[in-house]
């Protein structure tokens, strides 16, 4: 295998990393081919090393009982199917229910969009993905978790940042108070104008975590298509997600194109193939030799 092609699927696992982060991606990688006494760093080490680094260190003997299992398999699902079928959000590469060393249960990872700009709708998606998880839990359990502490968090700061520095709130208008430490002993609004800052900020939730639910709700069977197969195999990646439930809906950029060309995804199916290939040629040579040898036999 040639730089070029480690590089180009290397590139499929890192979108939107600095030099230095790709760096350390490699140092992990050789550190998981030296600790399983390889003499080359394979592909699947440079996968599991990304994985690490986003993530954290995979702790497999995490004790997690059956429910609480299948309540993060159903809460990752309901993020990557919101984002499956939300314009504006970021496509999936990859999500798993393996419990990771940093605290979280699970993640995902997504190919993010090169841009620099966002619009209102782009944001709202945004919020509404990061919303699917507890919605998902509340649609199938009829109950929530504080596993959605992180997303809440992120979905506040968004809300608070459309209405309060974005000027992207009808009733406030086009006016921005981006938050400093000045503000803090100063503020330069009045009382009224931070309740209705909080007021808005609430309402754009409310209406976030609504539109998710009915997403959620009208494709609630791949909802459960997708959080079965987490339970089942515990990490899945876009392919599988398109065999269960087709095409995503929207378009990608070229370069995301490019990069979901290049995914390790692609290489494990390679790979397979050539195993079976393998093993293939391997059964043939055995049955010509079992023929033989009773050729041999008869003529004995």
């Amino acid at each position: 295998m040639t730089r070029s092609f480690f590089a180009t699927r290397l590139a499929a696992l890192t979108p939107g990393f600095a030099g230095a982060e790709i760096a350390n991606i490699v140092n992990e990688a050789a550190i998981i081919a030296a600790r399983d006494a390889k003499d080359t760093i394979e592909m699947r080490d440079f996968e599991k090393a990304s994985e690490r680094v986003i993530g954290g260190i995979e702790k497999p003997n995490n004790l997690m009982t059956p429910d609480e299992k299948k309540t993060v398999a159903y809460h990752e699902a309901g993020h990557a199917i919101a984002g499956w079928f939300l314009e504006h959000a970021d496509p999936l590469l990859k999500v798993t229910i393996v419990p990771r060393g940093s605290g979280a249960l699970g993640f995902a990872q997504y190919l993010p969009k090169e841009v620099s700009l966002h619009t209102k709708e782009q944001i709202m998606d945004m919020m509404c993905m990061a919303l699917g998880g507890r919605a998902a839990e509340d649609i199938i359990f009829g109950r929530v978790t504080t596993g959605a502490s992180d997303d809440l968090n992120r979905v506040t700061q968004m809300a608070y940042g459309m209405v309060r520095v974005y000027g992207m709130s009808e009733n406030i208008g086009n006016v921005s108070f981006p938050p400093s430490e000045e503000a803090q002993f100063d503020k330069p609004y009045s009382d009224a104008t931070a309740q209705l800052f909080d007021e808005e900020a609430k309402q754009i939730i409310t209406g976030a975590y609504e539109r998710t639910r009915a997403l959620l709700e009208e494709k609630k069977e791949a909802l459960v298509s997708i959080a079965e197969l987490l339970l089942e195999k515990e990490t899945i990646n876009q392919d599988d997600v398109i065999a269960m439930i087709g095409e995503r809906p929207f378009e990608m950029q070229e370069n995301q194109k490019a990069f979901l060309k290049a995914s390790f995804s692609k290489f494990e199916r390679e790979e397979e193939e050539e195993e079976e290939e393998k093993d293939g040629e391997g059964a043939e040579e055995e049955s010509e030799t079992k023929e033989e040898d009773e050729g041999d036999n008869v003529s004995k």
